[in-house]
């Protein structure tokens, strides 16, 4: 637990280093993130959710072949020059509103892919002794609750303890994800969390309630990621580090509003697509009507 109760959370960090190979051959020079969901790419509406979560510092751990994520958040000079000559001043506003003026993005560089864990661990130079969020942009989460990340700020201000984003998922695909052995509090939807296990077998699996792409973790957690091994699959589990900071602090498990889309995963990138284009303003209407042409 963090020692000031007055500290909230005001950075997020955005693990974005990975290959994207289930992509290839989209992701050969493009990362995954910047993979579009209709007209926005998976990191500008990560990075959309943590601003609307209070959040004032982005944290980007990025690798090689990413120089399209700096790019996105940065200005860019020539494209605002060409819109204000063309008279697009909506386009323009578009393009200088992608962040808040007063949101600092930052950019970290993972130089060996390591896993989760060690990409969590890369942004500690910058975080240093607060607590703070962790998005995973290929967890598309719609929410008409404020945002899940925001939901979790709620909690945390609250309890002043390491919050975990969780839904249920079925029983016979615990072994995708992290998986908490829950104990239930007096709030409905929020656990304390007993164990925690990366990718479990259903029949070794705890629970079926399934950790899903967005943590706040106190800063305890990086000193158990320098001292964490590689676990499984050969890389260092940002898992396995919860899984020991549990001995020493409380850690809970937030069942957060709203719909995750997995956008690590093909055919959960096709459906947010689909989702998010029946909601477009501008796009919803047509959209709607092609696909009872489409399909009756």
């Amino acid at each position: 637990m963090i020692k000031n109760p007055q500290q909230r959370i005001r950075m997020a960090v955005f693990p974005v280093a990975g290959m994207g190979t289930r992509f290839l051959p989209a992701t050969k020079a493009n990362p995954k993130e910047m993979l579009p969901v209709v007209d926005k790419p998976l990191i500008q509406y990560a990075a959309e959710e943590a601003v609307a979560a209070g959040i004032e510092t982005l944290v980007f751990v990025t690798g090689r072949n990413k120089r399209s994520i700096p790019d996105h958040f940065d200005k860019a000079y020539e494209l605002e020059t060409e819109l204000a000559e063309r008279g697009k001043a909506a386009l323009l506003e578009l393009v200088r509103n992608i962040v808040p003026p007063k949101v600092t993005c930052v950019y970290v560089r993972q130089t060996d892919a390591l896993g989760l864990g060690h990409a969590v661990g890369c942004a500690r130079p910058i975080v240093q002794h607060e607590p703070f969020a962790v998005i995973l942009a290929d967890d598309l989460i719609v929410s008409h609750d404020g945002g899940a990340l925001a939901q979790m700020v709620e909690q945390f201000n609250e309890l002043q303890c390491s919050v975990l984003g969780v839904e249920e998922v079925p029983h016979d695909e615990t072994g995708k994800y992290g998986v908490i052995d829950p104990v239930a509090t007096d709030t409905p939807g929020l656990w304390d969390v007993r164990g925690i296990v990366e990718k479990p077998s259903p029949k070794d699996a705890p629970s079926n309630m399934a950790v899903v792409g967005r943590y706040i973790l106190t800063p305890r957690i990086f000193e158990l990621l320098e001292q964490q091994g590689a676990g499984a699959g050969g890389e260092i589990q940002l898992t396995d580090a919860i899984a020991r900071l549990l001995n020493e602090e409380r850690v809970t498990a937030f069942e957060f509003k709203g719909e995750r889309f997995d956008c690590g995963s093909k055919l959960g990138y096709l459906k947010a697509t689909v989702e998010y284009a029946l909601q477009h303003p501008e796009l919803q209407d047509d959209f709607k009507a092609y696909l009872k042409s489409r399909f009756g």
